[in-house]
């Protein structure tokens, strides 16, 4: 037993020594300016799924994933999507990667040092959430989605 404490102590004090980080609210908010200058609010898409799909330009399982969003938004008319290139790159290299590989949703950067407020920081990429019509967080996936995945979580109550 005594073994066990040194190790309890520690357990302690690098909880302490986390950096405090607030959960994700059930119903985040997110506005945004997309690469071509619009706005994107998520609370304007009530009514509707949306998936905010965060992604960058050296991920490879992002680029592969996107023209499956893309293709999932075209053929559901009840979904949305908004991308979040969460990259560092210079705007104009973000903006000529989209041009080779574009998609029918907007994009927005956001830069490693200012994630959205409402959103957890990714942890890996992609990130993607799934946004129910009310606003509320349905799924988070972490990982390539499928039209397949995306279809099982919006047909779950």
């Amino acid at each position: 037993m005594t073994l066990l404490k040194p190790f309890t102590a520690l357990a302690f004090v690098l909880a302490l020594a986390a950096p405090a980080h607030a959960a994700m609210p059930v119903q985040p908010s997110l506005k945004i300016t997309t690469l071509d200058g619009k706005t994107f609010d998520l609370a304007a898409q009530r009514g509707k799924w949306v998936i905010v799909n965060f992604w960058a330009t050296w991920c490879v399982p992002c680029i592969k994933e996107m023209p499956d969003i893309s293709h999932f938004v075209a053929t559901h008319k009840n979904v949305t999507a908004i991308g979040l290139a969460y990259d560092d790159s210079e705007l104009a290299d973000i903006k000529a990667f989209v041009a080779k590989h574009p998609v029918v949703y907007p994009i927005a950067q956001v830069t490693l040092d200012k994630p959205p407020q409402d959103f957890d920081e990714p942890r890996g990429l992609p990130t993607t959430y799934l946004i129910r019509p009310d606003g509320r967080v349905a799924k988070p996936f972490v990982g390539p989605v499928t039209a397949a995945s995306l279809s099982a979580a919006i047909s779950q109550p």
